[in-house]
């Protein structure tokens, strides 16, 4: 089951987060950004994490996110407790996005420079639009 996240929850879980986990949970639930889980059916155990910032340009580092927009959807961050629960809160989140925010256009992800990332990316269908001197940009064309 998905759910945006309260930020007391964000508080508890961003020291798992092993991409970004010095990003602040007030960070990650303001500014254009949202948190999302994706719980088991009790809501009693989280699977996966999605973290996401609303923009109108493709960021080419963290710094960039401080600009905002509406019309492209930026998965910073993403983790899982769960074999195959990563896949799944990204295609739950965008179908969510796309019947929230009908102005966004475009979910592209701002990815660590790493071959985990780039084959989970890849093996989910995303597209390598860009390579930077500390991240990559990937696209779901959904």
């Amino acid at each position: 089951m998905l759910q945006r996240l309260e930020r007391s929850v964000v508080e508890s879980i961003i020291k798992d987060d092993p991409v970004r986990p010095h990003i602040s949970a007030e960070w990650r639930d303001s500014n254009g950004s949202e948190v999302f889980g994706l719980w088991d059916e009790d809501f009693t155990r989280l699977r996966s994490i999605v973290c996401v910032h609303y923009m109108d340009t493709v960021p080419v580092n963290e710094e960039s996110m401080i600009e905002s927009g509406n019309t492209i959807a930026v998965f910073y961050t993403v983790w899982s407790y769960e074999k195959g629960a990563g896949r799944e809160i990204i295609f739950s989140v965008a179908d969510h996005i796309k019947h929230t925010y009908p102005s966004v256009e475009r979910y592209v992800t701002l990815s660590p420079l790493t071959k985990m990332a780039e084959e989970f990316h890849l093996r989910n269908g995303a597209e390598l639009i860009a390579k930077h001197e500390y991240c990559q940009n990937f696209e779901y064309k959904l």
